[in-house]
């Protein structure tokens, strides 16, 4: 599952990219309201977690962008502004929720389930490739219909895989969408998560889905 978070701030961008990733989303970052509504105008994310204070294009601006484009877009506003008037001026514009900072990340993460839990219709619940499928609701990954277990940074790396099938998905891409790292050639990191994963969502089963280019990288797909 996909959450875009526009945030200025270096240390609270960080802060939430490392909750969301230990959660097993797959995260990305803009800076600036003009790059943060880029990015949600073409990224297909499940939620948008949207600062007010923005440089170049402030969070109100983004906000009433996005409802031009897609009124269906799960937005969760944060601000600094402990103001009643403000919090009225977010939803009144169309935002799912409001939370004034500091504030605690397990509240963030159980106000972003709760959007998507009651609103399932205006998100893609799950990701299916052959036998192989993820509930991205109820955070659950199924081969054949049996649940696999999978470790949270396991969970991002097939979401990712089943959200590109028939892509060939190189070692610095993976590394960079599914870890935001930038990839050192001489890292293992990706191969070895591809072997654990393997291991649980593959190996047991005689159809292989995820297959290797050497060289190059990934690539789920059928193959004869």
């Amino acid at each position: 599952m996909k959450i875009l978070i526009i945030e200025d701030e270096p240390k609270t961008a960080a802060f939430l990219t490392r909750g969301f990733n230990e959660e097993g989303y797959v995260v990305d970052v803009a800076a600036d309201g003009e790059d943060g509504f880029h990015l949600a105008a073409t990224g297909g994310y499940e939620m948008v977690v949207l600062d007010i204070m923005l440089p170049k294009r402030d969070g109100w601006w983004v906000l009433q962008e996005i409802r031009k484009h897609r009124q269906d877009q799960p937005v969760i506003l944060l601000t600094a502004l402990d103001d009643v008037s403000h919090r009225v001026k977010g939803l009144n514009s169309g935002a799912d929720d409001y939370l004034v900072k500091p504030f605690a990340f397990s509240e963030l993460l159980a106000r972003v389930r709760n959007i998507l839990r009651r609103a399932p219709a205006r998100q893609t619940e799950t990701l299916q490739f052959a036998d192989l499928e993820m509930d991205l609701l109820r955070h659950k990954a199924m081969r054949a219909g049996k649940q696999i277990d999978l470790a949270p940074q396991e969970y991002r790396l097939l979401e990712y895989l089943l959200r590109h099938p028939g892509e060939v998905l190189t070692r610095t891409r993976l590394a960079e969408q599914v870890w935001d790292m930038h990839f050192d050639g001489d890292s293992n990191v990706v191969d070895v998560a591809i072997r654990r994963l393997r291991r649980k969502a593959d190996d047991p089963y005689p159809q292989k889905l995820i297959h290797t280019l050497r060289g190059v990288g990934y690539v789920l797909e059928e193959r004869d």
